[in-house]
């Protein structure tokens, strides 16, 4: 029998979107980390904050942005809220005051090695080696930069 179903109703099932899955991941991610994140005072978006700084700290709040995707309306009270936990400084460029760096206190670079935990939750939920979650960073990656590009 054959089906009725147009190749656009297919295409156009939610199932079938990659957007969707990758939405919704995210959303699963979110919150299969957020009982480890409460151990820490973070959000998940204070989270990728901690991340970007622990690997370079010192940026601008203007890069910071752009490395993480985020506009100044988003990523200033994140700011303001870590700083208030003690984990951040904002600090006015000499050179440039209307450029601001956002800096690690001491207490901000010692949650790195309690973060240590956050992914390994991943890894048993997933039960994928560590190359297996590589590969498919890798491959999410490329697809965010195909994506970037084509936009």
């Amino acid at each position: 029998m054959r089906s009725t179903q147009a190749p656009t109703d297919e295409m156009l099932k939610l199932d079938n979107q990659l957007c969707f899955a990758v939405y919704s991941a995210s959303l699963a991610m979110t919150r299969l980390y957020k009982p480890e994140l409460e151990k820490l005072q973070l959000t998940y978006p204070q989270y990728l904050v901690m991340l970007a700084l622990w690997e370079q700290d010192g940026p601008t709040v203007s890069a910071l942005g752009e490395l993480l995707s985020l506009d100044s309306g988003t990523l200033t009270p994140l700011l303001k809220r870590l700083e208030a936990n003690g984990y951040v400084a904002r600090v006015r460029d000499v050179a440039d005051e209307r450029r601001v760096h956002i800096t690690l206190t001491a207490a901000g670079r010692k949650l790195k090695t309690k973060a240590a935990n956050v992914p390994a939750c991943l890894m048993a939920a997933t039960e994928c080696s560590v190359p297996e979650l590589i590969a498919l960073t890798q491959q999410i990656q490329t697809l965010r930069d195909r994506i970037k590009k084509a936009a």
